[in-house]
Order: structure tokens, then sequence, then C-alpha cells
């Protein structure tokens, strides 16, 4: 099981107090793109063209870590 795999067990456990790198690791992990340029908002991008973004407060809120383990899930 590999580190990204291990992080995305754990946000679905518990969504609460996360960081955006760790959403980062994820996501380059299972092939989605992201890109943040100059913005307060990370915008990750699915092969089929699909974006979510997930502001880069720290923490994320919950609910933008939900929507990104079903935008992986998809």
């Amino acid at each position: 099981m590999s580190k990204a795999d291990k992080i995305l067990a754990k946000m679905k456990i518990n969504p609460r107090d996360w960081r955006i790198e760790n959403v980062k690791i994820v996501a380059q992990n299972y092939g989605v793109e992201w890109r943040q340029k100059g913005t307060s908002h990370v915008v990750f991008i699915r092969n089929d063209g699909k974006t979510l973004p997930i502001p880069a407060h720290r923490p994320i809120k919950p609910i933008y870590i939900k929507k990104f383990i079903d935008f992986l899930d998809s």
C-alpha cells in the first residue's frame, strides 16, 4: 500500500483537517493533474476533462475532501 493509498483511506474515515499537499499527493498517484496559477484555489483535472476546484486554505473543509473522494471514485 503506497503513501497515497494510506492517505486516501484516512480521508475516507475522517475528512477533517487535511492540507492541500496531501490532496495533491493522492491526485498525483491516481493520475489526476492539478493547477494553481496564482489563485487561492487548486483545480484538479481528470483525464476525461472533469474538474474540481478546492480552496487551498488550511485546513480544507470536510465537504471538499468528500467531493474529492467522489471525484476519484467516479
